[in-house]
């Protein structure tokens, strides 16, 4: 496995493989692996010649008040667990790398990051959509594979390659869960105990609202208040957003009468989680 931090030579290496006629899937990740970045090299193995992750805590994604000096990192482990796993390249640039002092250009993001996890974290989605950009211009990939937990995150960087023409398909892939059905995330090694019990209430609203829905009901405000009941009395500490969106706009819809997302934001002690799931009416 080569490990590069330079993004002229990792530039120089991927565009040596693409012109070799190997198919290549990148993995971007914000280091703290879990299972659940591991599923998304093991896709990317499956489907692709080589499997690239790259490793980035993007300051530019976090606001004032967030969790950036304390987010998790184990680059030494997080090596380790990719080796293992069989990834072929991975990238650890430095931030001087990626935000030269002269840096001063950003991307717009798309309509569809303006509410929920935009409206909540002003600025959030300008950063994630400017170093996914940045990343793929250094690793011009054939395939990005990004995990559904987050679910809006997926959706502002397909629009972004859209609108932007960016020549790399984007692979949603399945969230990965704890035995309980708590959603894999980096964030839940800051849980205690009882919040780890207290942060199940998300997992279970959405398996009661798939319930709801199943049953018949079509109405997407009753089953956003069944959400809000599981998640007050679980309890979670706030309740940022339980919501039942379009797949595709993540708009919120009044009658379900086809495919649907149900999103959830909420703080369990001081840690903010996010989960989702897609329903069908039967």
């Amino acid at each position: 496995m080569k490990v590069l931090s330079s993004s002229e030579e990792t530039y120089r290496l991927v565009d040596q493989m693409r012109m070799q006629g190997r198919r290549i899937g990148l993995v971007p990740t914000m280091g703290a692996l879990h299972e659940g970045h591991l599923s998304l090299v093991h896709r990317a193995k499956q489907e692709c010649d080589v499997a690239i992750a790259t490793i980035f805590v993007n300051p530019t994604q976090f606001g004032p008040n967030e969790d950036l000096q304390k987010y998790p990192r184990t680059l030494q482990n997080d090596l380790e667990l990719l080796s293992a796993n069989g990834c072929d390249v991975v990238f650890t640039p430095t931030n001087e790398q990626m935000y030269p002092q002269d840096h001063s250009t950003f991307v717009e993001p798309p309509r569809v990051a303006q509410a929920w996890e935009g409206q909540i974290r002003p600025g959030h989605f300008r950063g994630v959509a400017t170093i996914v950009l940045k990343l793929f211009q250094v690793l011009p990939a054939h395939v990005g594979y990004f995990g559904r937990k987050d679910y809006q995150q997926v959706a502002v960087i397909r629009a972004m390659c859209r609108d932007l023409n960016l020549p790399i398909a984007i692979e949603a892939c399945q969230t990965v869960r704890e035995s309980d059905g708590l959603a894999m995330s980096s964030r839940n090694r800051y849980l205690s105990p009882s919040e780890r019990q207290r942060a199940l209430g998300l997992s279970r609203a959405l398996k009661g609202a798939e319930m709801l829905i199943h049953q018949g009901c079509t109405d997407g405000r009753k089953v956003e208040k069944l959400m809000r009941k599981e998640l007050e009395s679980s309890p979670v500490d706030s309740i940022d957003y339980a919501a039942i969106v379009h797949p595709d706009t993540l708009e919120p819809i009044e009658t379900i009468a086809s495919e649907v997302v149900g999103i959830i934001a909420a703080r369990v002690g001081t840690t903010r989680l996010i989960d989702n799931a897609t329903f069908a009416p039967r």
